[in-house]
């Protein structure tokens, strides 16, 4: 069942598409804690609850949180979705698997982003949200718990790497995968060349997966 897409939310795409392929690989038993962040329509948190998964699902946006909600209904699975900022409604809790598809754009503005753009722009470098979840997420992971984050290869994912191993987790890219610029790059074209981030003739996007393991 396609999800329903309510105004202003982030609509699946081949980020979410990206992440699901590695979600589908990753090992879990049933009743294993599931968290979402930055859920959307609650696209990769049904995924997980149709797995047999306790799902968690947050978002910072009122609409993105009762889309979620309202797919959840559809498909009669018990996801619970709250809003909030990252991890802040799940704090002193932990989790098996943690999955996330944060705002990782790099931005000409630079600041935090607001209305729809919440759901892509991830400040000046594409990181401002990309590490805060690198730097608290393995505190709310169980031993053995795995965090898979999705973002473009635009916002580093070198820097992803070193951040997540400096925690004490065993990380690297499982997944790649080009695709054409969508609207909102192909309008940030000539600024993503000033900075250096982009060949004069790259009308590309390589997102990565990276997969994160707690040790035991």
């Amino acid at each position: 069942m396609n999800p329903l897409v309510l105004p202003g939310v982030y609509a699946p795409q081949e980020d979410t598409a990206l992440l699901a392929g590695a979600l589908s690989e990753e090992p879990l038993p049933p009743g294993a804690d599931v968290l979402d962040v930055g859920t959307g329509t609650g696209a990769l948190a049904l995924a997980a609850a149709r797995r047999g998964t306790r799902v968690t699902a947050i978002d910072v946006s009122r609409r993105a949180v009762y889309s979620a909600r309202l797919n959840a209904w559809r498909e009669r699975l018990p996801v619970r979705v709250h809003r909030g900022n990252l991890f802040a409604p799940v704090r002193g809790r932990s989790f098996d698997l943690i999955l996330t598809n944060p705002p990782y754009v790099p931005a000409p503005a630079g600041g935090p982003a607001r209305g729809p753009a919440r759901a892509w722009d991830g400040g000046g470098d594409g990181r401002l949200l990309v590490d805060r979840i690198c730097l608290e997420a393995p505190r709310l992971l169980r031993p053995g718990g795995v965090l898979l984050m999705v973002h473009s290869a635009l916002s580093g994912p070198g820097s992803t790497l070193t951040i997540l191993r400096g925690c004490g987790l065993k990380a690297s890219v499982t997944r790649r995968h080009r695709v054409p610029f969508g609207p909102v790059l192909r309008e940030r074209r000539q600024w993503l060349r000033e900075r250096g981030l982009l060949s004069a003739d790259d009308g590309y996007e390589e997102l990565v997966v990276v997969r994160a393991e707690l040790p035991c």
